[in-house]
């Protein structure tokens, strides 16, 4: 394998159609594509600061390395590539990309980050930006945490653990999604997907899980989540107080306690949907749910 160390490298595709290098303690400067339409790369403590570093490149191993702001759009048609104690603060990164595993990376600038890829593992990994793992599949996600809207939206088979996410819509029009002990806090959570799970997860959510296709919560606590539901076909058991119910199309809801279920026969069928306050009274009696029925 050859090496490459301490150099700096400038203008375009620097090390274009490169194989079985090993780049360390190296500089990218101005200079699109250095290493487009490689294979088989090694690099460690290098420091990328110019735009599209690695298109099209095939088995690539980064470690110790700073992708900065005007590297951006740094990643994308790229199979078998994985990043190790790294910051990225470019945005855009990870399009098209395949076979992708990130650990202990800090993603700065992470707008539009992780779209239409397939097959990532993410571990304990920050990141901070809108829009983030927009239609990728087959996601494994351990140790996560984001600041962020609008995420994971047209995901499918995705499974997220130990995670925290403080993200407004996240998680629309979703498939096969499986959240286990994380926290999370946005509005509208989950809306027009089909098959999410959450379990032993605490969550904040305006008029979440609305519109959702067999959505299931496991031992949850729900936060400030008022009008949630509506038409969604449920099986939900929370250990907390939900402040209100709105619609739901079927199934059934189990909580400590329920403020309000607004049903509406005119849009659903109230018999379809079994909703139980399991909080007992001084007389040992289950507790009285404020129905509202609107006829």
């Amino acid at each position: 394998m050859q090496e490459i160390k301490e150099e700096v490298l400038t203008g375009e595709r620097a090390l274009f159609r490169s194989d079985n290098l090993e780049i360390s303690y190296s500089t990218f400067l101005n200079g699109e594509s250095p290493l487009k339409e490689s294979s088989n790369l090694k690099l460690k403590n290098n420091l990328f600061k110019w735009k599209y570093p690695l298109w099209y490149c095939n088995n690539v191993e980064v470690e110790n390395t700073t992708f900065f702001e005007m590297a951006r759009a740094g990643i994308w048609y790229t199979k078998n590539i994985s990043l190790r104690n790294c910051t990225i603060e470019a945005p855009k990164n990870f399009r098209r990309a395949e076979n992708i595993r990130l650990e202990q990376v800090n993603l700065s600038n992470a707008a539009e980050t992780l779209w239409n890829c397939n097959n990532a593992y993410l571990k304990e990994v920050t990141a901070q930006g809108d829009y983030f793992a927009m239609n990728s599949k087959n996601l494994k996600i351990d140790e996560f945490s984001l600041v962020g809207n609008y995420s994971f939206d047209g995901c499918k088979d995705i499974e997220i653990s130990n995670s925290k996410l403080l993200s407004k819509d996240a998680f629309w029009n979703c498939e096969n999604v499986t959240v286990t002990d994380s926290f999370i806090s946005g509005e509208y959570i989950g809306w027009n997907s089909r098959n999410l799970t959450f379990i032993n997860c605490t969550i904040e959510s305006l008029q979440g899980f609305c519109y959702i296709e067999n959505l299931t919560l496991i031992n949850c606590t729900l936060l400030n989540t008022n009008l949630a539901f509506e038409y969604s076909t449920v099986d939900v058991q929370v250990n907390s107080k939900i402040d209100s119910i709105k619609n739901p199309a079927a199934g059934r809801i189990e909580a400590r306690k329920i403020d309000q279920v607004i049903l509406d026969k005119t849009e659903i069928e109230p018999a379809k949907t079994e909703i139980i306050s399991i909080e007992i009274d001084k007389d040992n009696k289950t507790s009285h749910l404020d129905l509202k029925v609107i006829r």
